[in-house]
Order: structure tokens, then C-alpha cells, then sequence
């Protein structure tokens, strides 16, 4: 049975973000999916819940590579749990690391005074592109066309996905896991990622890079996931 690889976004942003990267790695005969959370703040929280049942909507009855980019790390443990055995790789892409079981914030506590600050009073945060200056975005989407295609689809978050707790599945990291990371702040995290032994490769770029160079995000995620 092959695999497919589910590509996960950050809520933060939309699946654009990976979109690329699908279509890459379809041209190079590997399925590839990319499961759409713009929706699952929707409602009460735990959000959490959504999120694994959203990517299990999406993904077919095959062996799974997971990839998750950012905020979305964090949430790849559950998406595991929530796959019933099928995940064979982990791929963490620029993302934040769960740790080997327990409890994990959404933000560090020390993130979350900038959001707090930019939260309206009715706890909702600003599209995620409106939290930096014009010219942090534009360097990170230099396309013109393309920064307004991922700006348009992000949704507003409520300030308390952010102060939410997610549980982390013991045992989660016992399939192949890596990282590959663009640059700052992800050294720490591409750091401890090589403590726990996992392979990590470093491609130079800034946060949404898959978006910049999809070819060169397929070979890392290829190797990494051992399916080159």
C-alpha cells in the first residue's frame, strides 16, 4: 500500500501555504493531501478535536506521511492517534515540537502578552499577516498575487486557541520523525529535534518557504520521510 502524504497548515494561515507542495510531489507520483482547518475554531473550544477529525476527513485508507508546518506541530501527535496505526513519518517543517507526552500550549506564555495586545474586545486576533509590519510580509511572499491568495483565505483566531492546552499522546514519536527547518527562531527547536536522534536538514529561507521553493521542500520532505 502506498503512502500519502497529508500536509498539515498552521490554523494560522490556510492551505495554500501547501499547496505547492502537493501538486509537487503529485508530479512526481506521490499522493499528497492538504486538509483545509480555516474552519476549526468554529464553535467552542477544545479546538483540538477538530483539527484531527478534520484531517482524518481528509485522508484516504493508506499508509500516511505527516508533514506539519508551524503551529502545526504541535498537533501532529493527535492527528497520529487519530490515524489508527496508518502514520509511518513525522515531518516537523519550520514547526514547534510537541514534547514526548503530557501537556503543551498553543503559544509560549511568553507570545501570548504581543497577542493579547493584539486581540479585539471581542477576543478575536487580526488575520495572521496583520500581526507584522508590510515588509516582513512581503519578504516572506514576494509574489504579489500569491500574498494576496494566503492573506485572503487566512481566518481570524480567537486569543484563546492560543491559551488553549493540548494533550500529547504517549508513545507518539515511535515512527520516523524529522525535521527540516528554514532558519530563526527554528535553530532552537531544529536543535532539540537532533537531541532526540532524529535527522535534520536545514533549507535557508523564511517561514512560509514551501510557498517560495516547492521543489526544494519535496526533495528535504522526501528524504526525510525515507520515501526518495
Amino acid at each position: 500500500m502506498d503512502s500519502t502524504f497529508v500536509l498539515v497548515h498552521s490554523p494560522s494561515v490556510g492551505p495554500s501555504t501547501w499547496a505547492p507542495v502537493a501538486e509537487s510531489l503529485e508530479r512526481r507520483g506521490h499522493a499528497a493531501v492538504v486538509p483545509d482547518l480555516t474552519g476549526v475554531t468554529a464553535g467552542e473550544a477544545p479546538y483540538w478535536p477538530r483539527v484531527v477529525e478534520t484531517v482524518r476527513a481528509a485522508t484516504p485508507a493508506t499508509r500516511v506521511v505527516l508533514a506539519g508546518h508551524s503551529n502545526a506541530g504541535l498537533f501532529l501527535p493527535l492527528i497520529k492517534e487519530g490515524l489508527d496505526g496508518r502514520v509511518v513519518a513525522c515531518v516537523f517543517v519550520d514547526a514547534h515540537l510537541p514534547p514526548r507526552d503530557g501537556l503543551v500550549k498553543a503559544a509560549d506564555d511568553g507570545f501570548l502578552p504581543f497577542l493579547r495586545d493584539l486581540a479585539g474586545p471581542d477576543g478575536m486576533l487580526p488575520r495572521w499577516t496583520d500581526w507584522w509590519d508590510e515588509e516582513d510580509v512581503v519578504a516572506l511572499l514576494p509574489d504579489p498575487a500569491t500574498r494576496v491568495r494566503v492573506a485572503a483565505e487566512q481566518p481570524r483566531l480567537p486569543l484563546d486557541y492560543y491559551t488553549q492546552s493540548l494533550p500529547v499522546p504517549t508513545g507518539w514519536d515511535d515512527v520516523r520523525c524529522s525535521m527540516l527547518w528554514y532558519g530563526p527562531p527554528y535553530d532552537t527547536v531544529a536543535e532539540e529535534a537532533a537531541r532526540r536522534g532524529w535527522p535534520v536538514t536545514r533549507l535557508p529561507g523564511q517561514h512560509l518557504h514551501q510557498v517560495i521553493d516547492p521543489e526544494g521542500v519535496t526533495d528535504a520532505l522526501l528524504k526525510l520521510s525515507g520515501k526518495s
